[in-house]
């Protein structure tokens, strides 16, 4: 599944990425549920290898894989000085690892946004060891400022359809706000533009002043 805004704007969703939850309340969450320290995380989805470094840190090895190909050759360039780490070509339904080897899989607005992604789960189950955690985070659109955006721009995507999908499925439901901080407004208005359609951008800037936004997200995690 393309996923327009990273693979056609890369740069552009870097800006998002420094600006999502600097205050590091993701993290906090998924360290609460299951710590990665010295074990072995699969960032599934990896984009351009963002988040590679902060898992490397602490994690015995980290495996980003990405369907994309420029963002695998720019998710090994920012970590070729990283020891523990490893870049690989892949997708969600066919993960180029072997079987129950990983211990946290991370998957960030990645492919996993609930109906129709039953061939990762069956990946998930495959390559998780017994003992491991799975998360995946995507956005919570029954409230926040972005969530009444992400209804605007999206109203074919029912929240409570998709929150019955992972419910019914045995993961449980962290809400987590983010808050998008940004450095200057111009920075804000280029990633708006890139993650809904022309005419939903300009509508949402019109009524939106400032550089941050009030973001909510589900992080959604299962053990193994």
């Amino acid at each position: 599944m393309p996923s327009p805004n990273i693979w056609e704007h890369p740069a552009t969703y870097e800006l998002e990425n420094h600006a999502v939850d600097r205050e590091g309340r993701l993290e906090a969450a998924m360290r609460s549920l299951a710590d990665w320290h010295g074990r072995v995380v699969l960032d599934l989805g990896c984009g351009s290898g963002f988040h590679l470094p902060r898992f490397a840190a602490s994690a015995s090895h980290v495996y980003g894989v990405e369907p994309h190909p420029g963002l695998v050759r720019l998710a090994a360039r920012r970590t070729r000085s990283l020891g523990n780490v490893s870049v690989l070509a892949g997708t969600a339904q066919e993960v180029p690892l072997p079987d129950h080897s990983v211990d946290v899989v991370h998957a960030r607005w990645a492919y996993f946004f609930g109906p129709g992604c039953e061939p990762g789960l069956a990946e998930l189950d495959r390559v998780a060891r017994r003992g491991g955690t799975a998360f995946v985070i995507d956005n919570d659109a029954t409230r926040s400022t972005f969530g009444a955006w992400f209804r605007l721009g999206y109203p074919q995507v029912d929240p409570v359809a998709v929150e019955r999908f992972w419910s019914t499925r045995g993961w449980r439901r962290t809400p987590v706000d983010v808050g998008w901080s940004f450095d200057s407004r111009a920075d804000l208005e280029a990633v708006v533009r890139i993650e809904f359609t022309p005419a939903t951008a300009e509508q949402i800037l019109a009524g939106h002043e400032g550089t941050t936004v009030d973001y909510a997200v589900n992080l959604w995690s299962r053990d193994f």
